[in-house]
């Protein structure tokens, strides 16, 4: 796929108050310094387009960006940022689940785990939620390039692992290294496959 525009459409707090249009959308989370903006900005090549931690208020809202004047690449809240405070998060966490839930242009929602890490128990707990209410996800492991490549590929496989100890089969997952461009054909060809399928009004 081939990116020729990208921009900025609308913030909010709101699942309501998103675009009232029925376009795909395909969203985006993950902790709290994950690189969901930096990869955002290496999928639509477009350096500043999402915002990164230097503004962390942004990260506050439901941000959609309209990609080829066809389709949306959603950023979402960042889960898990303990400065936030309890409520704070309960906050975050009631404008995500509105939206995951409730948006049915949501045609897919991509789970973003930074590739060094161990599994997180709070990584785990939203997958599995996730998987309790059939909602349509990928993994993408980021930060590629910070690992050897030897040393990603055993970090990926025993994660992948873990997940197997109690999931029958696993989403797609995705490699990527917003430095480095890794992963961006991949991910954007998976996104125009989805992009055949029909979407339905809802009644």
């Amino acid at each position: 796929m081939i990116i020729n525009s990208a921009r900025f459409v609308i913030s909010n707090s709101d699942v309501r108050k998103c675009p009232d249009e029925l376009r795909h959308e395909y969203a985006f989370i993950g902790r709290s310094n994950v690189g969901k903006s930096s990869l955002i900005n290496m999928l639509t090549g477009r350096k500043n387009l999402a915002m990164t931690s230097s503004t962390p208020g942004k990260t506050m809202l439901i941000n959609h960006f309209l990609v080829n004047d066809q389709w949306y690449i959603v950023d979402l809240p960042g889960y898990g940022y303990a400065r936030r405070g309890k409520e704070g998060r309960a906050k975050i966490q009631k404008i995500i689940e509105a939206y995951i839930l409730n948006r049915q242009q949501m045609t897919n929602l991509f789970v973003l785990i930074d590739s060094r890490h161990a599994p997180q128990k709070i990584d785990l707990e939203f997958m599995e939620w996730l998987g309790e209410n059939s909602v349509p996800f990928s993994i993408v492991f980021t930060k590629a390039d910070k690992l050897g490549k030897e040393a990603c590929k055993r970090n990926i496989a025993s994660y992948c692992g873990c997940l197997l100890e109690t999931w029958e089969e696993l989403p797609p997952v995705f490699v990527t290294s917003s430095e480095k461009g890794e992963g961006r054909d991949n991910l954007l060809d998976y996104i125009e496959q989805l992009n055949q399928l029909p979407l339905e009004e809802s009644e």
